[in-house]
Order: C-alpha cells, then structure tokens, then sequence
C-alpha cells in the first residue's frame, strides 16, 4: 500500500475517534460548569487544556471563558483543527482520497455525517439542545465504526484503520485523567471531597464508563479506582491497556500482512508490556501526574513509528 493511502486511512479513523472525543470532553466540561460556584472558568479551561486547545482558544478569544464561546470553539470553529467539525470534515477528506479501499456503507456512514451536521445551525444549539447535539455526534461516528467493523475486509486497510483510532483514544482518555487529577481539583477543596467525587463521576460518564464502573466497584468514585479502571483494566474499552491490547494485536496483523515486522511493532509492544507490568500502587508511587505524561509521549513515539515506517504523517 502506497504511504498516502496508509495515511489516508489512518487519519479518517483517527479524525473521526476525535470528533467522538471532542463531543464526550464537551459534554463534560458542560456537566461540570453547571455545578460550578466559580462562573465556570476553571471548568472550561481544563477542558480546553485535555482537548490541547488553550493557546488556540486564547489566540482567538484572549482570556473571555463562557459556555458559548468555548462550546462554539469546540464544536463549530473552523480555525481550531480539533473542533467536531473540522475533524469531520478531515475525516471526509481522507476518505475520499481512500474511496476505492473503503466499503459503500463506511462511506455513506462517513458521508451523511458531514452532510448532516453542515445542515445543523450553531445558533440553535443552545444548551437546552445540547445533549442531543452531542448524542448525534457519537451516534454518528459509532455508526461508522460499525460499518467498518462490519463490512471492511482484514487486511492493511482495516489495521491502518484501526491504528488511529486506538491511537487517538489511548491519547484522550490519558489527557482527560491528567487534567482532572493535576487540574481540575481546586486547592482548597479535599481529595475525596464532593467536588472531588462528582468530577470523578462526570470523567467516567465521558468515556461511557459510569455503569461499567459501578459494576467493577462498589463503595463510590475513589481517584485509585478510577484510575485503576482507566489505565489497568484489559476489560474496559477506552483504558489504556485496552488500546495498547488492540494496538499490539493490529500491529502484529499488519506485520503478517506484509511478511515483515516493522519496528513501530516494537515500540507499541515496549508500551504495552509498561502497561501489563505496571501497579497501580507503583503508578501513584512514581505519581500519576508523571505517569500520564510519560504515557503520552510513548504514545506520540508510536505515531512517529508508524509515519517513519509507512511514510506517511
């Protein structure tokens, strides 16, 4: 497969995890904002700092934090790349380049998406509105990933495809933990506190974790649990072991594929062997603040890999 398709690929699916993304961490910072006593700023600051937009928000709107601006900023903005729109819009792109290696029903999954969300007015988006809105949104971008798992034959095009998703998700559920544990929690209220435990609560509920959660532990929303649950558990569908179990297995398929191993197949196998080896008691040890940073830089060490091996970016 020539490296334009392969990036191609990758990026269509990794675009697409992200507008999924974009609308779970909007959702959050808007459940948290409601039951600030602060006029929302630090609430939607750390949610622009989890999606990577704060110099890009501040670029454009300098210091002015409100629930529009930011959710207009998340949501609609052409100018930020991370926005729902332009990831969709992205994704569209990429998988028009790809049209002939990709199945009819991932493209119209793709395509309706795109042209149903240009028919939606921002304005009429309030945030009365504003759960269903989202809900379209991860509707829409699960109905692709069920196209593609349901239709798309195994081979190169399917884990390309898969390499970026799971990329992108191991690196969304890592920055939403470190904003919330190194962040969110005001100085002057406990660890444990209420405040503490609802942000813990409104974190699950964005990776579509509270039920699952609860089923696994019992006793409310401890941080080590929590924690636990979104870095260790195997079983769990946006931890970090998840992605890098499904990560490691694509990339060995990939090298079957091919009849070649490439070295990005180490680099994964080098993090996931961290992740299965690794304690939670070891983890907050070390702190989990450096933990989750040190994760993410192996995780963009992958996506360098990756481009180096296939050439592409």
């Amino acid at each position: 497969m020539l490296g334009r398709t392969a990036s191609s690929l990758f990026w269509m699916s990794r675009y697409m995890e992200r507008a999924e993304n974009m609308a779970r961490l909007a959702e959050a910072g808007f459940r948290m904002a409601l039951t600030s006593g602060d006029g929302h700023g630090e609430e939607w600051r750390s949610t622009l700092q989890s999606a990577g937009a704060v110099d890009a928000y501040a670029d454009k709107h300098g210091d002015r934090i409100s629930d529009e601006t930011v959710l207009a900023f998340l949501l609609f903005d052409e100018d930020n790349p991370s926005s729902v729109r332009s990831c969709l819009r992205m994704a569209r792109d990429n998988a028009r380049f790809v049209r002939t290696k990709i199945t009819r029903d991932m493209w119209e999954a793709m395509n309706s998406t795109w042209l149903g969300f240009g028919q939606i007015d921002p304005g009429q988006v309030t945030t009365a509105r504003l759960p269903d809105f989202l809900d379209w949104v991860r509707q829409r971008t699960a109905l692709f990933r069920g196209a593609l798992l349901g239709t798309i034959l195994r081979d190169d095009t399917y884990y390309f495809s898969q390499l970026g998703a799971f990329i992108e998700r191991a690196d969304n559920t890592a920055r939403i933990m470190d904003v919330k544990y190194f962040i969110l929690l005001p100085i002057n209220h406990p660890v444990g506190g209420e405040i503490d435990t609802f942000q813990w609560e409104t974190i699950l509920r964005s990776v579509s974790a509270h039920r699952s959660y609860r089923h696994v532990f019992s006793g409310g929303y401890r941080a080590w649990n929590v924690a636990e649950f979104l870095i260790l558990r195997p079983e769990m569908p946006r931890s970090l072991r998840f992605c890098y179990d499904w990560l490691s297995d694509t990339a060995e398929g990939l090298g079957t594929c091919y009849g070649e191993r490439a070295p990005c197949a180490d680099v994964i196998a080098d993090t996931r062997a961290m992740l299965c080896g690794t304690r939670m008691d070891a983890i907050f040890q070390q702190g989990l603040h450096e933990f989750l940073t040190d994760f993410l830089a192996r995780n963009n060490r992958v996506t360098a890999s990756l481009s180096s091996d296939y050439c592409f970016g």
